[in-house]
């Protein structure tokens, strides 16, 4: 080769590699929040029992509905009356669907757009119910709280019993800890702490608090939205559970507690896949039986999936917290048009990084024959996809098809589908004011725009506000997150104090700039 070319290349190299180190250098990664007025939140006794009496009622969702029991839904609004006295007396109140309750609280300027904050109140059974056997191992009664009796399996998992609301060692325990009525009286007390004083919000505020988001918000929050929608209602943002604090070395490789704010939802579609085949006694199998086919889909459908992307909020989010990251990774992030490729690449290794871009696919049932000697004519299974925003159902519909491509399989929609959410805009006062009371409650955070990957009520409220954001302000280290759904749910004090905090700042500043 010529030596001109090849000094040519050299050249070309070096200057790519002064470009990158340069670019690197210079990129405008986030910093850790700072602000002058941290304030360390404070809350008392009293406040700390309503909640943790909330707790005691079994507000359960189940999908089967003759397995509700709506008393315990009646009597928790009862007692939220009855704690919330000055609340009640001061806001306008509706139920809608029998249990969904919905508050307003009137502001100074009803020309101004109203603020919407959610919670719900339904949560999920306390543990595996598949051993009949059961114990009056506790005793959980209350005034409004009629007793149960729990699986011996599931009172062993618990440290203190699920349905108790205890206090102890600085933490509040019980279902609904987390998930969610941890939010709702957070509301509750930020609320009355400001009428108390007097105040009155600019705008208009309302709460809605539903009973069914645990088995998908149908009855609840998608007719709750209906409604307001109906009524002509359009609100400047919404705010709903999502994302968290997640406590500083919960994120691999993130050597700071980052907040993330949720500006989007991924949606879900679910099929069956009916795998047809030849039937009959084992002991003369065709050379590819239904099961086998199936097989073959289900690989198709593991090893082909939907091409992974860095989606605008992830790009964000890797602004965000690249400053806080490795040399290699920060260099990754500051020339995404070089390294984009081979960070996906990396992304999609991981089950928490690859949910983040790509839709995803999960394979989760499946069915041959009852008997060990039958060959099944049909075959199914069951695969659940969520969908990154950007693809649609249609996308997921067309990718399912081309892996069962030679293959005789009748596909069916399991439920109804739901497309991603839209993007909420990071500069709005309404997320504006998010980064605010975070700086002042959680100062050396990171605060990130992020992905729900999980859904949530708010996708519902999409046809009333452009603006919706999924955050819970609360610093969660991973073995808390995964208490979630889970045994030994709790809360500690000093997070539920910065949630009442919080919603009060934004309720009382969101006008003032």
């Amino acid at each position: 080769m010529d030596k001109k070319v090849i000094l040519s290349i050299a050249v070309i190299v070096l200057f790519l590699i002064a470009f990158i180190i340069v670019r690197t250098v210079s990129y405008p990664f986030g910093k850790p929040s700072v602000d002058s007025e941290v304030i360390a939140a404070q809350i008392d006794s009293t406040e700390i029992q309503r909640f943790a009496g909330g707790l005691k009622f079994e507000t359960v969702s189940f999908g089967d509905s003759t397995l509700m029991r709506y008393g315990a839904f009646d009597s928790f609004r009862t007692y939220l009356q009855s704690q919330y006295s000055q609340v009640f007396a001061t806001c306008e109140v509706e139920l809608l669907e029998k249990h969904s309750l919905v508050l307003r609280w009137k502001g100074k300027d009803t020309t101004l757009l109203p603020l919407l904050f959610l919670s719900h109140y339904d949560v999920v059974p306390p543990g595996d119910y598949s051993n009949d056997e059961s114990t009056d191992v506790f005793d959980w009664s209350h005034d409004h709280v009629h007793n149960s009796n729990v699986p011996k399996e599931v009172a062993s998992s618990w440290e203190f019993p699920p349905f108790s609301g205890s206090v102890k060692g600085g933490r509040i325990y019980g279902r609904g800890a987390l998930d969610m009525k941890n939010m709702l009286f957070a509301l509750l007390e930020s609320s009355n702490r400001l009428i108390a004083k007097g105040y009155q919000p600019s705008r208009t505020i309302y709460f809605s608090f539903g009973h069914d988001e645990e088995i998908g918000g149908i009855n609840g929050a998608r007719k709750v939205a209906a409604h307001f929608k109906q009524k002509g209602l359009r609100f400047e943002a919404v705010y709903d559970e999502g994302g968290i604090i997640a406590a500083k070395g919960s994120l691999p490789g993130i050597d700071a507690p980052v907040a993330l704010v949720g500006l989007a939802e991924k949606g879900f579609v679910t099929y069956k896949f009916k795998v047809k085949g030849v039937g009959g006694h084992s002991s003369m199998p065709p050379l590819q039986s239904a099961m086998g086919a199936a097989s073959i889909i289900m690989q198709r459908l593991e090893n082909e999936q939907m091409k992974p992307q860095l989606i605008q909020p992830i790009k964000s989010f890797l602004s965000n917290v690249g400053g806080v990251m490795g040399w290699v990774n920060k260099m990754a992030i500051a020339n995404l048009w070089l390294f984009e490729p081979i960070l996906l690449k990396q992304f999609v290794k991981e089950p928490s990084t690859n949910a983040l871009v790509q839709s995803t696919t999960a394979l989760t049932m499946m069915k041959g024959s009852d008997g060990e000697n039958v060959l099944p004519p049909i075959a199914e299974f069951t695969a659940n996809f969520r969908i990154l925003p950007g693809n649609t159902v249609a996308d997921i519909r067309a990718h399912v098809e081309a892996a069962c491509k030679g293959y005789d399989v009748e596909i069916v929609q399991v439920r109804e589908a739901r497309e991603p959410s839209n993007i909420s805009p990071i500069d709005s006062r309404s997320y504006q004011i998010i980064e605010e009371s975070i700086k002042r409650l959680y100062p050396e955070t990171l605060i990130t725009p992020y992905i729900t990957i999980g859904g949530t009520d708010a996708i519902k409220y999409e046809i009333v506000s452009n603006n919706v954001y999924r955050f819970m302000p609360i610093v969660l280290n991973q073995p808390e997150q995964r208490s979630i759904h889970n045994f030994n749910e709790s809360i500690s004090i000093q997070n539920y104090a910065n949630m009442i905090a919080h919603f009060s700042y934004i309720m009382e500043h969101y006008d003032q700039k």
